[in-house]
């Protein structure tokens, strides 16, 4: 009878064992799978509705390596320096802002990366910046020069939007009044009157960001175009206005058939430190997935229309800034690689 009941004890032990063994591999299996921390600007921003939309993507071109997850900061550059101080993998950036960030310019002057500043990684698409004012007023506003030093929304303080603008207002020599909003008050704003103009944007031409598409349901606005003079400055500085179609990008009359926007090149960048073989993982995915981008937002057609080349052009933009080994793997399987670009290593800072 005891040896009866030894045996029984034994299968339980040996079962209990089983289903601890069991239950350790399961745990074990999903920590095989590292972290993609995606920092992307705030949740109404184009930035993270596009970054939202492609972790399945970048995880399939990982090939289930890794676990994508998207997380919204306040502004492009609280997510660009959280991705630079090691809290997250990947940050949203642009050209522009890159250039303030190795210039050493507001919002990066006394700033230190606590692992490494990004590097040329994967541009993505254009954006446009042009200026809006509620239709009741917008007669007052026939160039940009209307807006120097009265109140206005540049889009989110730290948006590389808003750091266009000031490059706009420098080489206009106008006066940068921005007053500081919650996106979703745009609308509410621009009707109370306490900004007399917003500074609205597309991507690729096409598409807008989700709060300016409430903006469009909610209050009535027009579109003001620079003068020629100011289109003649900006050009001389490299800024020259692209013409945006807006029977395109609005659902509804705003003033103008084709608005001037000053273009700035947006892109996911990571440090230098992240592996060569990820970065070439995630570009040659979506390489070779880069219809299935447009389809899923049309702010993606430049892209697909020329993947390599908008590489190039952001590297071109500032080329003393050095290009992560993965970019620079697919350039050179390309031939569209430049020997005069800085290849970054794993200790570039």
């Amino acid at each position: 009878m005891s040896t009866r009941s030894g045996f029984t004890f034994s299968v339980c032990v040996a079962a209990v064992a089983a289903v601890f063994a069991v239950s350790a591999i399961a745990p074990a299996h999903a920590q095989e799978r590292k972290p993609f921390r995606w920092a992307t600007s705030n949740v109404g921003s184009y930035g993270y509705k596009v970054a939202a939309a492609m972790t399945k993507l970048i995880e399939e071109a990982l090939g289930g390596e890794y676990t994508v997850t998207v997380h919204p900061y306040r502004s492009t550059t609280a997510a660009k320096k959280d991705a630079m101080d090691g809290n997250a993998e990947m940050g949203y950036t642009a050209d522009i802002g890159m250039r303030e960030l190795y210039d050493g310019n507001p919002p990066y002057k006394d700033y230190k990366a606590k692992v490494a500043r990004l590097v040329h990684t994967w541009y993505a698409y254009p954006m446009e910046s042009f200026m809006a004012a509620p239709a009741a007023t917008a007669g007052k506003f026939k160039c940009w020069r209307d807006f120097s030093g009265k109140p206005v929304f540049y889009t989110t303080a730290g948006f590389m939007n808003w750091s266009n603008w000031r490059r706009i207002y420098k080489v206009l020599g106008y006066e940068f009044k921005h007053v500081e909003i919650d996106t979703a008050t745009n609308a509410d704003a621009l009707q109370s009157g306490s900004i007399v103009g917003s500074a609205s944007y597309t991507t690729a031409g096409r598409s807008l960001a989700a709060y300016w598409r409430e903006t469009e349901l909610r209050t009535d606005f027009k579109l003001v175009n620079p003068c020629p003079d100011e289109v003649k400055k900006l050009t001389a500085a490299g800024l020259t206005p692209v013409p945006v179609d807006t029977t395109k990008a609005f659902s509804k009359d705003v003033g103008v058939k084709e608005v001037l926007g000053v273009q700035i090149l947006f892109a996911y960048n990571v440090r230098p430190d992240m592996p060569e073989d990820v970065v070439y993982k995630i570009l040659t995915g979506l390489y070779k997935n880069k219809d299935k981008l447009v389809a899923a937002d049309p702010g993606f057609t430049p892209l697909a229309a020329d993947f390599v080349g908008m590489q190039v052009r952001g590297i071109n933009v500032n080329p003393d800034i050095p290009v992560h080994p993965g970019l620079a793997k697919f350039l050179k399987e390309h031939k569209a690689w430049n020997d005069k670009w800085k290849i970054s290593t794993a200790t570039t800072k």
